[in-house]
């Protein structure tokens, strides 16, 4: 008898095993028994729209390999949508795993429908901003409605995953007024929904209409990534009150999703510091029952604007070390301006070696394969295998073009005193070396 099934969530706990379910076994390394019962619970989300007709769907979560995002969209100063499709190309080109729209400009919709129709990977975007810009209207006239009919049309846009700030309600307002930050509210959405909290004396309209975003959100498939309105944007602001009483809310939100076989991802930090990356990791995974968790960086110090991929790639390799699943890149651009095309290939690439050297760490099955392929290549100095198995192939052959040395099998750092090459060359004369280290 056919059996039908409303989400990724569901399938999965009538154990039914979707072609979405199949694409992410066939790219990862976990069992098909782990990967159904870890849907089944929420500990791994498939964002998959029902109205996201190409999507080669990934798997975000427990046990699978650590997947990157890459943010784009226009601003009111920067506003070319084919400037940001090209960002999305290069994001599919450089092997981002999704790529979330934040435009705040023009019309959005449209490059919302290019995007579902031109990428195949998962999606995301935050309604909450659109609203704005779709209705035009200031913040305090933003009627319940509003907020609702922007989900509803992103939803039916195929969008995959929705970024919605939930958590942030009258209680976490309070908080933050009365434990002062050095920065305050640092996420736009975040400040977007405070804002309208104080003008118009209501609480927040997706936590008190929680079960009606729940409602849009199961009947096309889109996951909720629970955004944190009150993440730190300064390391002096991490892990304080505020952060931590908005993720104790994300925690119940998640169980009422799951609930109504809503998919959950849990965004985190922001500015942490290095020693307090590991507990707000594991704290994420306690206070919100082990959903996929989703990590803006973290970003590790303050004070490296131009070199922000970097200190994002330090947090998210430590971050994806104890756990988290999901890195949400930052570019050299961050805090400065709108990112160049440039700017997000230096992101992607920071993002992915955070990611790998996190699973790395973690000892996922098969994560060091490529990293032994990279080693057997040096080992005998076999150049062009080195390029194919960079990261970067492009990269790696246009610095070794660009310097080259008199002895091909080497390069221009070390020269003759190549420590390989020595020692390969040693082991061709095996009576010489049988000789000089006999007796």
């Amino acid at each position: 008898m056919h059996r039908t099934y409303t989400t990724q969530i569901d399938a999965a706990r009538k154990g039914i095993f979707t072609p979405q379910m199949e694409q992410v076994l066939a790219e990862e390394t976990i069992s098909r028994q782990d990967l159904m019962e870890r849907v089944a619970r929420g500990h791994i989300a498939i964002p998959a729209n029902k109205n996201h007709l190409n999507l080669m769907a990934a798997g975000v979560g427990q046990g699978l390999r650590t997947k990157i995002n890459v943010n784009l969209g226009v601003s009111r100063d920067v506003c070319s949508f084919d400037a940001e499709m090209n960002k999305a190309k290069l994001a599919l080109q450089y092997k981002a795993d999704a790529v979330m729209d934040l435009s705040v400009s023009g019309d959005t919709e449209a490059f919302r429908k290019r995007l579902v129709a031109e990428v195949p990977v998962m999606i995301g975007t935050v309604p909450v901003y659109d609203t704005l810009t779709r209705t035009g209207k200031p913040t305090e006239e933003i009627t319940l409605d509003d907020w609702f009919e922007t989900v509803e049309i992103h939803a039916d846009n195929g969008i995959d995953f929705i970024t919605i700030h939930a958590g942030l309600n009258r209680k976490c307002a309070h908080s933050i007024q009365v434990n002062p930050r050095l920065c305050g509210i640092v996420s736009r959405g975040g400040a977007i929904l405070f804002e309208w909290m104080a003008k118009t004396g209501n609480e927040n309209p997706f936590y008190e209409h929680f079960d009606r975003l729940l409602d849009i959100c199961e009947a096309r498939d889109v996951c909720i990534s629970l955004g944190d309105g009150l993440r730190p944007g300064a390391i002096k602001d991490a892990s304080d009150a505020p952060q931590i009483e908005e993720l104790i809310t994300l925690g119940e939100l998640t169980r009422q999703a799951w609930q109504k076989n809503v998919q959950v991802i849990i965004e985190g930090p922001g500015h942490v510091p290095l020693h307090e990356v590991e507990m707000n990791v594991r704290l994420q995974k306690k206070l919100c029952h082990n959903a996929p968790f989703y990590v803006l960086g973290p970003l590790v110090t303050d004070i490296a604007p131009g070199y922000d991929h970097i200190t994002s790639a330090i947090g998210g390799a430590l971050a994806a070390m104890h756990g988290a699943d999901f890195l949400c890149y930052v570019t050299p651009a961050e805090h400065l301006r709108l990112p160049t095309a440039e700017d997000v290939k230096e992101g992607i690439m920071a993002s992915r070696i955070a990611a790998h050297a996190g699973d790395l760490a973690k000892g996922l099955t098969g994560a060091m394969d490529p990293d032994h392929r990279m080693s057997r290549a040096r080992q005998s100095l076999d150049w062009e295998s080195q390029f194919e198995c960079a990261i970067d192939p492009e990269k790696a052959r246009a610095f070794r073009q660009s310097s080259q040395p008199s002895d091909q099998d080497v390069c221009t750092m070390c020269g003759d005193f190549c420590a390989v090459k020595r020692v390969r060359d040693l082991g061709k004369d095996r009576e010489s070396q049988s000789a000089g280290f006999s007796g």
